[in-house]
């Protein structure tokens, strides 16, 4: 994830910097339950703009059933560790398949192409990879078109220009396309796993 902020523009990374939803991270331990993330997803409102503290979960937390973005899911037991178990290998599944997007911007980068072309590539690919991650779970993948529906829409997730016209940038939408749900990894127990990466995305300062 480095060279995305290396090679696209300084700029790129000042927006970062000061993106509106930066939180201040921490490295006091939380105390949900048995389990302690060592950064408290508390203290970032990315994260809990979806979620709640659910102390009898096994991560500590749950999707909040009025959350646009993760209510469906707070259908699921997240208080079973096997489904849980489950549930965090399949994130960190997404979470790796994401890795092939940063091989889409290399070559871009290298052809030349402008943030704006980037962006537009990546914002689609970032929409597949979502609805391709659900490919051996219809319940989850009726889910997640649900959730893109009542935000966006329509279902394949929000569209190149709808995300220009939300942020006003090409780099950010180019930002957004490499970020993740902070409250489904809180809540699958991968808080503080992608913690750096939340960092070199702007949603936490170090």
């Amino acid at each position: 994830m480095k060279k995305l902020f290396t090679r696209i523009t300084l700029t790129l990374f000042i927006m970062l910097s000061l993106c509106a939803c930066v939180s201040t991270g921490t490295t006091e331990e939380s105390s949900q339950g048995a389990f302690v993330y060592v950064h408290d997803p508390r203290l970032n409102a990315e994260a809990m703009e979806d979620i709640i503290v659910n102390p009898n979960a096994v991560y500590g937390f749950s999707p909040n059933p009025e959350s646009t973005r993760l209510g469906l899911y707070a259908q699921y037991d997240w208080e079973d560790p096997e489904f849980v178990s489950q549930a965090r290998e399949e994130r960190k599944a997404y979470h790796e398949s994401l890795q092939s997007m940063t091989e889409i911007l290399d070559r871009m980068v290298d052809g030349g192409f402008t943030v704006e072309e980037i962006a537009r590539v990546l914002s689609l690919e970032r929409n597949r990879l979502r609805l391709a991650a659900y490919s051996a779970d219809s319940k989850g993948l009726e889910n997640v078109k649900k959730s893109n529906l009542a935000k966006y829409g329509h279902e394949d997730g929000p569209t190149p220009d709808e995300l220009f016209a939300k942020y006003g940038s090409w780099e950010i939408v180019l930002q957004k396309a490499f970020s993740a749900n902070l409250g489904m990894d809180a809540c699958c127990g991968l808080f503080d796993e992608y913690y750096d990466q939340y960092i070199q995305l702007g949603y936490v300062l170090n």
